[in-house]
């Protein structure tokens, strides 16, 4: 979890800011411990407290809108897969071939993008697929099953106007799963900029550097640094984790692809 250990080198960071400017405010000339020169210390720290927290909540609002955004985007996937398979249904023996694989596609999906949860049952599906160079979400493999239902649509061969009309519509619904997937996909990436990143965390470095010089060295500053530290630790966490939503400890629930599957009888 890549997410945890970029918040625990942060805490680390806040706790070795805060301690080193208590040591170092011990060699300070008298006048750089004047209360003028605290007073100006903390009146830094609170503007920079206050941008950080501005900037904490902006984040926050920001991967959760956009959380749920996916989770959203997963549940027009599923209903997309739904409608697909009815309408091939609708259409009769000849689109089973296409239904099979939209089955298999489903099944594959959901036992390689939830790895830490029961896979569907059977082995009708590829269980390990491969991923394009580069990137942790989309699949040559799955990609590959999609072009064949596409194939197999297009080759279907209809003997009617009611068949001309089905497989019409179901080529039409097929492209849109195929640019809901491609959107959802597009939308899962990270979208956290490192170097903004690594700005707010300078100044979080700053704050808590400014804490150590001004707070007394007891018992009770050295434990309230701490939990500050580890506030601000879980908080980044929350908001790496978020901004991975298909890994981590908050991932996007599988139930509407889960849903879809027994839709088409997995």
């Amino acid at each position: 979890m890549s997410e945890f250990w970029s918040a625990a080198l942060v805490f680390c960071l806040l706790l070795g800011s805060s301690g080193a400017a208590m040591v170092l405010r011990r060699f300070l000339p008298e006048r750089h411990r004047s209360a003028d020169a605290i007073q100006l210390v903390q009146l830094v720290g609170t503007m920079l407290v206050t941008l950080a927290a501005l900037v904490l909540g902006l984040l926050t609002t920001s991967v959760k809108t956009s959380f749920s955004t996916i989770e959203n985007d997963l549940r027009s996937v599923s209903i997309s897969i739904i409608q697909l398979d009815q309408r091939l249904r609708e259409y009769g023996a000849e689109a089973d071939p296409a239904r099979a694989l939209l089955k298999s596609y489903t099944a594959s999906a959901i036992a390689t993008t939830w790895t830490s949860e029961r896979p569907p049952a059977g082995d009708y599906y590829p269980r390990r697929v491969e991923m394009f160079p580069g990137s942790d979400l989309e699949s040559t493999t799955l990609t590959g099953v999609l072009d064949r239902i596409e194939a197999t649509i297009r080759g279907l061969q209809p003997v009617d106007a009611v068949h001309r009309r089905l497989a019409a519509d179901c080529l039409n619904r097929f492209e849109r799963l195929e640019q809901q997937r491609w959107k959802l996909l597009a939308e899962a990436h990270s979208s956290i900029s490192n170097p903004f990143y690594a700005v707010l965390v300078f100044w979080l470095i700053i704050v808590f550097a400014s804490f150590g010089l001004s707070a007394p060295r007891s018992v009770l500053s050295f434990v309230t640094i701490g939990l500050g530290a580890l506030s601000i630790g879980s908080v980044l966490f929350v908001i790496l984790d978020l901004d991975t939503p298909f890994s981590g400890l908050f991932v996007v629930p599988s139930e509407p692809m889960r849903a879809a599957l027994a839709h088409l009888g997995g």
